[in-house]
């Protein structure tokens, strides 16, 4: 058994829709459940007209099946699953969005099981897999901590993209189908809703993308299928003419250099800057020639300096400043090697020189006066 206990990625907001959601989904529950052995309904009879009825539906079936629920297991397992993903979803919808989503996601489950099936349905199943599907989209390559027990019981941590593709969507609704009272089409609409409005939501813009989600995955992956397929047929990227090379003399280390870059861009995109941290450091030791993309060098400096390694922070702004000094906010690189030089490594020439060039740029009141304030501990005898 594999069972999600967590996710590695921080909400920046209160997810108060996905709250109020699984609150109207348990209140409505304790109203409705009520099982009859005699004639085997787990509903009280004025709920049984919400159940979503594929042979004869009404409209408001296509909502309202969507919050009642057969079982105290059902409910928990849904509102389980719900919590673990739509946290996160919710704080990158909005919580007026997440709502919307979370219904349309119910509405397109009931139809993908209308189109397959005739016997009625109930329960937040669909809606949350389409949930699920838009987490697998908006943050594919975070960590899941999964429970697992076998003969033993321990915990393992899953990139979302493998856990959730080819666990709860191909293995659980596609490979093992066990029959009973599962609505398995129900899931696989939700989820394919999940995925394809999620990615046309960041192609078209109307959703913010970042470097870490499918979409930019997928873009990622189309450049260097055009750049492998450049380069195979004799083109110089760089010159813009077809190559006409002796045979290159290549680094001794090349094959642990291009491993440690590629360990590096995995362990930020699943951010797990400790381990990026110490992967850079790595490969300055084997060729400190190296240069990373912009935002990974500076996710870098940044950990290494909150972990206290000032001296190898330092390295790393600098190396920052040398390769990008166009940045739009170099000022903000500048202050923050002044103070690593000024209060950490007793270098004030240093942080009397970055100090003053931040000071001339920064236009944050509060970053504005720690600037003067540190200037002035420094040039005070």
């Amino acid at each position: 058994m594999l069972l999600p206990l967590r996710t590695n990625v921080k909400t920046y907001n209160t997810p108060y829709a996905n709250y109020a959601i699984i609150a109207v989904n348990v209140i409505i529950f304790l109203l409705s459940y009520w099982p009859d052995e005699r004639t085997r309904e787990v509903l009280r009879p004025w709920a049984q007209r919400w159940v979503f009825t594929p042979a004869h539906p009404y409209l408001w079936q296509f909502i309202t099946y969507a919050f009642l629920h057969g079982s105290f297991l059902h409910i928990l397992g849904n509102m389980f699953f719900l919590y673990i993903f739509g946290n996160n979803v919710n704080d990158k919808l909005g919580n007026f969005g997440y709502i919307c989503f979370y219904l349309a996601g119910g509405i397109i489950s009931a139809l993908g099981h209308m189109l397959i099936n005739n016997n009625p349905i109930l329960g937040a199943s669909g809606a949350v897999a389409a949930v699920t599907g838009a987490y697998l989209v908006l943050f594919p390559q975070t960590l899941i901590t999964i429970v697992y027990w076998f003969i033993i019981i321990g915990t393992v941590d899953i990139p979302a993209l493998y856990f959730i593709l080819f666990k709860m969507i191909i293995y659980d609704n596609v490979l093992a189908r066990y029959g009973g009272n599962v609505a398995y089409d129900a899931h696989i609409a939700g989820y394919s809703f999940g995925v394809l409005s999620s990615l046309i939501l960041i192609a078209t813009g109307l959703l913010s993308s970042s470097q870490f989600d499918l979409w930019a995955m997928i873009k990622q992956w189309n450049r260097r299928r055009v750049y492998r397929d450049t380069v195979a047929g004799g083109y110089d990227p760089y010159t813009g003419r077809k190559k006409i090379t002796i045979k290159e003399v290549k680094h001794p280390d090349e094959p642990q250099i291009v491993q440690l870059r590629e360990d590096i861009s995995n362990s930020i995109y699943r951010h797990d800057l400790e381990t990026a941290a110490q992967q850079y450091l790595n490969l300055m030791s084997l060729d400190n020639t190296q240069i990373l993309p912009r935002q990974h060098l500076l996710d870098i400096a940044n950990q290494l300096a909150s972990e206290g390694k000032y001296e190898n922070a330092a390295s790393v702004y600098e190396n920052f400043l040398t390769h990008y000094a166009n940045y739009d906010h170099i000022e903000q690189v500048q202050l923050m090697l002044g103070i690593i030089y000024s209060r950490y490594l007793d270098k004030p020439e240093l942080a009397l020189n970055h100090l003053r060039n931040a000071e001339k740029k920064i236009s944050d009141p509060a970053q504005l006066l720690m600037c003067r304030s540190e200037i002035e501990k420094l040039q005070s005898p």
